[in-house]
């Protein structure tokens, strides 16, 4: 496999104290030059944002929604504009930004249709001592200004998880997208926040820990939901105090192939999961886990369909894989490979890096108790672990620090079962692999791989606080 169109112009990638250099991954060329805001800027944006908040909470659910509803459509029109900056700033093939669009489009319309179906209940205060002759409802209320923080790999969907059920419930919201790829959230968040009085929803373009570490701990911020390492997740709970925390933060996730599998489904499977995005997606597919007496037959199929993916340009229709976000990131990549090889794997194609390039890359006979194998790993790369049964399958699954998604090809709806029910993740899926998500899904794993749920109904729960309101009618 080769790489075509070699990377050219190498830039100086030294910036001003206050300015950050977006750089396009494939050609390393500067794209734009954007100054950096500091934290006078950010305390304004806080307080802009709590006015904003006050004028929505006064918006009824039908203004919200048909406001939400407005910038759908307006998203929609410009899905192609934003798609083409998406693939210039992150290096993803433009086939996977028109998906990305149109995910992150469906997003912003289920806000629209959520913002109507925020409801509460009645409660039996009569079934407790002393609550007889009580009638007793509850209320979903807004928090007020959310936080968001989102990484690179997908800078637009990623946020419209975020912004849209915030708004959708009421609260303002503050984004702070990937210094790496923030051009094209920035020019979604224009479109929604377009709609909605100021300070409702504003960007936040900065790094340092001075920053982060306002966003964090101001007491007019209510909740941060953040995408990304768990170094940064446990930090960030570790400093909220009391404010309310969602943390989507990565995972090492395992297909399991077993013998009684369809194989071309599985392969297909496993070359989405493992190479999507070059491998820098938290649910890819890390680990393939396959019963032994299929291992080669499988091994054989992958092989040749992994070669098959064509490696370049990402902004040419018929990209497979493009660049990493950066060398470093390709680097780290290359070095894990080779780790890999040298406690004993065997490099079956791939293991190929040039520039910010690696090329999609399958190991065989990989030692599942490995500590390199249960790390998350974010690259092209596809270690293949032989095991000699569904009971020895589900231990390598699980031995690993995350649990976010996992899948299993199977034709026994009892195994199928069997590692559903046993495996520790927050999504499982039979005759599918991880990367599997639909936007209205709850989504977000178990162990470190985070806490609390995304999909627009579900954070909207983690969105707002339940208030009782009981009436005395004796």
């Amino acid at each position: 496999m080769t790489i075509n169109d070699k990377t050219q112009h190498k830039i100086n990638k030294k910036e001003k104290k206050n300015t950050i250099n977006i750089i396009n991954p494939y050609n390393q060329k500067i794209i734009i030059q954007l100054e950096k805001q500091n934290i006078k800027d950010l305390k304004k944006l806080i307080s802009n944002a709590k006015m904003g908040q006050k004028e929505l909470i006064d918006f009824s659910s039908r203004k919200i929604s048909n406001a939400l509803y407005t910038a759908f459509e307006n998203l929609k029109h410009e899905k192609k504009k934003i798609a083409k900056i998406l693939t210039e700033e992150t290096g993803k093939p433009i086939k996977d930004s028109i998906v990305e669009m149109d995910r992150s489009i469906e997003t912003l319309k289920f806000s629209a249709e959520e913002s109507k179906r925020i409801y509460g209940e009645s409660v039996p205060l009569d079934a407790g001592l002393g609550g007889k002759g009580f009638f007793a409802f509850t209320q979903k209320v807004p928090l007020g200004l959310v936080v968001a923080i989102t990484p690179f790999n997908y800078p637009v969907n990623l946020a419209i998880h975020k912004i849209g059920p915030a708004i959708a419930s009421k609260n303002s919201c503050i984004l702070k997208p990937s210094l790496k790829a923030p051009l094209a959230a920035i020019e979604m968040s224009k479109i929604i926040s377009s709609e909605f009085p100021q300070g409702v929803l504003s960007t936040v373009l900065g790094g340092g820990s001075e920053l982060s570490n306002e966003l964090i701990t101001n007491p007019n911020v209510d909740k941060i939901t953040f995408t990304g390492s768990v170094e940064v997740g446990k930090l960030i709970a570790s400093k909220a105090g009391m404010k309310k925390v969602s943390l989507e933060l990565g995972g090492n996730d395992p297909l399991i192939i077993l013998k009684d599998a369809n194989l071309e489904k599985a392969v297909k499977g496993a070359v989405n999961g493992a190479y999507l995005f070059a491998g820098q997606v938290c649910m890819g597919v890390k680990r393939i886990i396959v019963e032994n007496e299929i291992a080669d037959e499988f091994l054989q199929s992958f092989k040749k369909e992994t070669e098959k993916l064509r490696v370049g340009n990402p902004m040419n229709k018929n990209t497979d894989i493009g660049p990493l976000i950066d060398e470093e990131a390709a680097k780290i990549v290359e070095k894990s490979v080779q780790n890999m090889i040298d406690t004993g794997a065997d490099l079956i194609t791939g293991g190929k890096r040039k520039d910010n390039f690696y090329t999609p890359t399958i190991l065989d006979n990989i030692d599942g108790e490995s500590s390199i194998i249960k790390q998350e790993l974010f690259g092209p790369v596809a270690p293949v672990i032989r095991v000699k049964d569904v009971d020895e399958a589900i231990k390598i699954a699980n031995n690993t620090e995350f649990g976010l998604q996992a899948g299993v090809y199977t034709e026994n709806i009892h195994n199928g079962l069997k590692v559903a029910n046993e495996i520790i993740a927050g999504s499982v899926f039979i005759n599918k692999q991880s990367t599997f998500r639909t936007d209205n899904m709850p989504f977000g794993g178990f162990k470190n791989s985070g806490v609390g749920k995304e999909g627009v109904k579900y954070a909207i729960d983690e969105m707002t606080k339940t208030k009782l309101i009981g009436l005395n009618l004796r």
